[in-house]
């Protein structure tokens, strides 16, 4: 029974014409993606990290491998860091800060065959920390990973959207 169940749904999916988010994205990149990430001057170090989740994604979502020169690629991604913010969230009774928010906002210019696309996402990601402390830099660099790292994946979606269409 369970098995009849499972083989009605995948029928069912493919009898409509679904095709995973994965596909999209892959026929409109190409086999291979140049990707640049343009340095913040506020904060250069993050841009590295920028760099590494925007090529990691590309690999791992997009099934894509990363071009060594624009010469070489089928399509290209450049990304800007617009912002990065911590904002607190919660304080604890004392009035100390124990949860933020960092929010990182990016900007992407696709292009592909000379026609040129910009999508601009952000990302968010809450964490806390010890009363009375600040952020340290260890901690700084995760939550902007994973703000950005959300970020890309809203860019991914974005792409997927406009492969569907």
């Amino acid at each position: 029974m369970r098995l009849l169940a499972i083989l009605l749904v995948l029928l069912g999916a493919v009898g409509c014409g679904y095709k995973p988010m994965r596909s999209y994205t892959t026929d409109l990149l190409g086999p291979r993606v140049y990707t640049q990430v343009k340095v913040y001057l506020r904060d250069p170090q993050n841009s590295v990290l920028i760099k590494d989740a925007v090529n990691a994604a590309i690999l791992q979502r997009f099934g894509s491998r990363v071009a060594g020169s624009r010469e070489n690629a089928s399509s290209s991604i450049e990304v800007r860091i617009r912002q990065i913010t911590f904002t607190p969230l919660e304080y604890d009774y004392d009035g100390y800060v124990i949860y933020y928010r960092a929010k990182t906002q990016l900007q992407f210019i696709f292009e592909r065959g000379g026609e040129k696309r910009e999508i601009i996402t952000e990302g968010f990601y809450d964490f806390p920390i010890e009363p009375n402390s600040v952020i340290t830099d260890s901690l700084r660099f995760v939550a902007i990973k994973r703000s950005a790292a959300k970020a890309i994946d809203r860019f991914i979606s974005r792409l997927a959207r406009m492969g569907a269409t």
